[in-house]
């Protein structure tokens, strides 16, 4: 099983982003999908979470508006689309994987390795 993240990169306030995820080992289509992120010196936090038929999304309040979760289920991939980028999202963004976004968002489901988002201000 493995999510290998992807898309991160240097960007300027203001700018935008677009991760990528994508699932292979394992079927994934059914499964809920997530991204939770770490700042330097600071605990993972959940940031966006999608159930399998992406009929249900859900977002932390710091970036609601900005950013956007979706999955092609056909390529096992999931994406986080990142709008008015600010200094203050830089992290490492982890993609994640479970059987609901219940748990997904608390953080028990399986985890890929990250990928730096790095904004300058």
């Amino acid at each position: 099983v493995q999510l290998q993240a992807s898309g991160g990169g240097l960007v300027q306030a203001g700018g935008s982003l677009r991760l990528s995820c994508a699932a292979s080992g394992r079927t994934f289509s059914r499964a809920a999908r997530g991204w939770f992120r770490q700042a330097p010196g600071k605990e993972r936090e959940f940031v966006a979470a999608i159930n399998w038929s992406s009929v249900s999304t859900y977002y932390a309040d710091s970036v609601k508006g900005r950013f956007t979760i979706s999955r092609d289920n056909a390529k096992n991939t999931v994406y986080l689309q990142m709008n008015s980028l600010k200094p203050e999202d830089t992290a490492v963004y982890y993609c994640a994987a479970d059987s609901s976004t219940t748990t997904l968002i608390r953080g028990l489901g399986s985890w890929g390795q990250g990928t730096q988002v790095t904004v300058s201000s």
